[in-house]
């Protein structure tokens, strides 16, 4: 999840909300990618959850990231809470998830090598103290009870909040782990379209990167347990968001959505002030009352938008939520996926052909049941796998549009970031199907094999 957003003075008219989301638009030459990916951290010996403080910890992780890799120190009070360094940040989910949010970069090479560094690193300190990562899209064995907490003041606020609003926010908060990617856009018009193609879209992404077969120590009866979770968690700020495709979406109609969302939190002077389901619109008024009288600046309605969680998310960028955390090379594939169908025109508009006759009945039906059963999903005569087909061939088509070079031009474009869903759909089976067969074959039920088996 989001640090605390900076920079923004105070707003003065309500015209400015959908400035800022504006203010994100660049010519294509400047677009870039930015790739998120979370991972569970755990005691080799042991095989439970990292806690936070101790010589097998996360703060034993970002002291040795910090010292030993050149990491500047993020701070909330005393506390180590994350790491910064060149355009990327390491972060702490509520469970100990850690999080590389990485620098926006120009190529999916360059993502890549930042994401297989990153490993290589948390790897280097890891081995040293008996600690070991694994790419899962939910925690397989542990409770929530087994789950430590980290000293964050923004979770400690969601935590309280969750119970109230769903049913599954806590587990969502402490027990899954995802990989993203956010791109940019240049205008309003171009905003619209890759927003309509990336909800539309996201139940493929979903099916492709499922990855979530196990919960509580068994199976869960879903490919993507994780997009489940997703489901009854908060219904105001959640979910495929059907306005999206309706005439006349903009900034402006994503600034409604927002307002409407009720807020978690005000970040004042190192600390989160308690504004649990409270309005945004009242704060415009200077009516807030967890700060009776004040008026928010843009750094605060910064923070509120990193409050929203649908399957696609407009900040000054659009962020891809769709995908279950995974191993090593799927971390690359995520970006390629999305870039090849968002940064090429051509592909962009074969993309939205695909799918801009979907209803949002239809729509809604494919994310619950890509969840539920991967790429052997079946909507109203829409076969996921061959969707899933026709998506990355559109993809590697904007890929290879793009002529991306790597490895000093020995590697002519991006499109072998593609491979592991190419094969995914050579074999009709997602990660969770290989688990699954895992699970009920050489495994023998025994789950804890999936640590010695698929950790980073």
């Amino acid at each position: 999840m989001s640090i605390p957003q900076s920079g923004g003075g105070l707003i003065e008219d309500q015209s400015q909300l959908a400035e800022y989301l504006a203010s994100g638009c660049k010519p294509r030459e400047d677009w870039r990618i930015g790739t998120e990916h979370e991972k569970f951290g755990y005691c080799k010996d042991s095989l439970r959850p990292l806690p936070y403080e101790g010589p097998r910890s996360i703060l034993a992780v970002l002291e040795g990231l910090r010292d030993r890799h050149g990491w500047d120190p993020v701070l909330e009070g005393d506390k180590l809470i994350g790491l910064t360094k060149d355009g990327a940040n390491v972060s702490l989910e509520p469970g100990g998830q850690l999080e590389l949010s990485g620098a926006p970069l120009e190529t999916i090479h360059q993502t890549c090598d930042e994401v297989n560094q990153h490993l290589r690193d948390v790897k280097d300190i890891a081995d040293e103290v008996g600690v070991g990562f694994i790419g899962l899209g939910a925690a397989p064995i542990w409770s929530f009870e087994d789950m430590p907490r980290m000293p964050k003041g923004r979770y400690r606020l969601m935590t309280d909040y969750m119970d109230r609003v769903g049913t599954m926010g806590k587990s969502m908060m402490y027990r899954t782990c995802t990989v993203q990617v956010n791109l940019d856009f240049d205008t309003e018009a171009d905003m619209v379209q890759k927003m309509r193609v990336a909800l539309a879209l996201q139940p493929v992404a979903t099916a492709l990167f499922a990855n979530s077969p196990f919960f509580d120590g068994q199976p869960n009866g879903h490919k993507s347990w994780r997009s489940r979770v997703w489901r009854d968690l908060d219904s105001s700020r959640t979910g495929m968001l059907p306005f999206v495709f309706e005439e006349g979406f903009g900034f402006e109609r994503w600034v409604d959505y927002a307002l409407d969302v009720p807020m978690y939190f005000v970040y004042r002077d190192g600390k989160y002030i308690e504004a649990l389901g409270q309005s945004f619109r009242d704060f415009l008024k200077g009516e807030l009352p967890a700060l009776p009288g004040e008026k928010p600046t843009l750094s605060d309605w910064a923070d509120h938008l990193t409050t929203i969680f649908p399957e696609a998310r407009v900040k000054k960028f659009i962020e891809m939520r769709g995908a279950d955390g995974g191993p090593w090379r799927r971390l690359c594939a995520l970006p390629a996926f999305w870039v090849g169908l968002m940064y090429d025109q051509s592909a962009l508009d074969a993309a939205w052909d695909l799918c801009k006759d979907f209803t949002a009945p239809q729509r809604e039906a494919l994310r619950i049941a890509a969840s539920e059963q991967g790429l052997q999903a079946q909507v109203d005569g829409i076969n996921m796998l061959d969707l899933a087909r026709n998506v990355v061939d559109i993809a590697e088509g904007g890929l290879k549009a793009r002529g991306k070079e790597g490895a000093g031009g020995l590697v002519p474009d991006e499109t072998h970031f593609l491979n592991a869903l190419k094969e995914s759909i050579e074999s009709g089976k997602t990660p969770a199907d290989e688990l699954l067969d895992r699970y009920n074959g050489e495994w023998g039920g025994d789950l804890t094999r999936i640590y010695q088996d698929f950790s980073y």
